[in-house]
């Protein structure tokens, strides 16, 4: 259940009422009116690195990506 806290109260606890908003989220009443609601920070979502192929195959333009072959030697034309 959320707490009202009167204003007075809230700042003369402040670090109990951080700890109180971890949990769910508190009021803030100043004159026996609520007046702003105190919640945790949800942390972001760290987003997964995209690998070089899929940067590529996002890209707008249009690319042409040749496909892999097994084959491993070149000719350097000596």
């Amino acid at each position: 259940m959320t707490k009202h806290w009167a204003l007075q109260d809230a700042k003369a606890r402040l670090s109990e009422l951080v700890r109180a908003a971890e949990k769910e989220p508190q009021i803030i009443t100043y004159r026996g009116e609520p007046k702003v609601e105190v919640r945790a920070v949800r942390p972001k979502r760290q987003k997964k690195p995209k690998t070089l192929l899929e940067v590529l195959r996002a890209c707008p333009y249009e690319l042409e990506i040749p496909p892999r072959t097994s084959d491993r030697e070149r000719d350097i034309g000596l």
